[in-house]
């Protein structure tokens, strides 16, 4: 059996030094769209990105429940970070849902010692839906990597980019690899071009991969023919992230009503602080965050179940990862319009002094909105409607891309 996991209050008290460090400028990082570098290191320097990794390997050996209430805490703080990192948590969770156990301690040991993994996995154009146009062609021993991706969110700030690529020698379902590149490798562009309104710092642009040497070993095969928890785990990143936007705007709501005397001369208090209305709406936002990191952690406890069956060696039933798939998609359906309806409610505690740009309290509303496009929230509540209704096994692995013509 593993050790058990450390005390969530011992891991809080750690990193959150670093998470106040954090949110101390992060409306001045909106305004100058000041990249998170600096954010990056203290985190690294914290050992962070080592709280999946198990004591064994030198990690930190945090459940799955305790990082997504870390997230939380640092979506607080800014919610780029948690987005920054989504990759990087997602590749430790890859490795211990659909990579070969034996293949696994090495990359392990690198986040341990501080290694930030990014990502490159969606490309754009017109290519059909399901296929990669990225490719991985044989080079004698090792291997030569082409292509580009976009939406690379955390790559601007990785040591290692994990790149979804297609064999060319093998175009089947079974060519398709996980290609693990160094950062500054030979060939590789990473490009700040992510023009979004919102999540403006997390990097999520351009990576281009232009004959990029590849060793051997740094190609992993995975399966994509069977449930996995992965996507859960992912988008639940996003969720976590939400809910750590709701506890910002209660807080940021908080901190703007508390020291304000001015008042409406139709208004109901003598202060705003002792206006009944504007208590209403304040404990509606801290409702909203409430809601919001409970749901996150009521999937969280899923995603534990299926991983603490994975460290006593048991097999995960597929019932209960169809459970986890549904419970995530149900909980993004609900957070979504509650944080969205908060990040609005929030300019309802003032007049136009809240609109004040040093202060950026619309990055709330266009971070949350930025959050809530991807994997649209459209199609997560059709899949929970169609499982309710026709018993609808929902999907697993997704793409983008187009339509084949019939």
């Amino acid at each position: 059996m593993p050790p058990p996991p450390p005390a969530y209050e011992q891991l809080a008290e750690r990193f959150r030094p670093v998470f106040a460090r954090i949110a101390e400028h992060a409306a001045q990082r909106e305004n100058e769209r000041a990249l998170a570098y600096d954010a990056v290191t203290w985190l690294r320097e914290a050992n962070f990105g080592a709280l999946r990794v198990p004591r064994v390997h030198g990690g930190l050996g945090a459940s799955v429940e305790q990082l997504f209430d870390l997230l939380i805490e640092l979506g607080a703080a800014d919610s780029n970070l948690p987005q920054i990192l989504r990759a990087h948590f997602g590749f430790i969770e890859r490795l211990y849902a659909e990579i070969d156990p034996e293949l696994q301690a090495p990359w392990l040991r690198r986040a341990a010692d501080g290694a930030i993994f990014g990502n490159a996995t969606t490309e754009l154009g017109e290519a059909e839906v399901g296929t990669l146009q990225t490719k991985l062609t044989r080079d004698g021993k090792g291997w030569l990597l082409d292509g580009d991706k976009y939406y690379s969110t955390g790559t601007l700030y990785a040591d290692w980019i994990p790149v979804t690529a297609q064999r060319a020698d093998d175009p089947s379902k079974q060519g398709r690899v996980l290609v693990l590149v160094p950062a500054e490798a030979r060939g590789v562009e990473r490009i700040d071009d992510w023009r979004g309104f919102g999540q403006r710092l997390t990097g999520s642009g351009t990576t281009r991969f232009r004959g990029v040497a590849v060793e051997a070993g740094n190609v992993l095969t995975y399966d994509r023919d069977r449930p996995t928890p992965l996507t859960a785990h992912f988008q639940l990143t996003h969720l976590a992230t939400l809910a750590g936007i709701a506890r910002a705007i209660e807080r940021d709501a908080v901190a703007f009503v508390q020291p304000r005397k001015r008042v409406y001369s139709h208004g109901s208090g003598t202060t705003p602080r002792e206006d009944p209305l504007v208590q209403q709406v304040v404990g509606q936002l801290s409702s909203a965050a409430f809601t919001a990191a409970a749901t996150v952690a009521a999937v969280a406890r899923g995603l534990g179940d299926i991983d603490r069956l994975r460290q006593r060696g048991e097999p995960t039933p597929e019932s209960l990862l169809v459970d986890v798939e549904l419970r995530t998609a149900k909980a993004q359906v609900g957070i979504v319009d509650t944080v969205l309806n908060a990040a609005t409610r929030l300019f309802d505690v003032g007049g136009a002094s809240a609109l004040q740009e040093d202060r950026r309290l619309d990055r709330h509303w266009r971070n949350a909105r930025t959050l809530a496009s991807h994997n649209p929230v459209i199609y997560k509540a059709r899949a929970v409607g169609d499982h309710a209704i026709n018993g609808t096994r929902p999907t697993f692995y997704w793409a983008v891309g187009n339509r084949a013509e019939s």
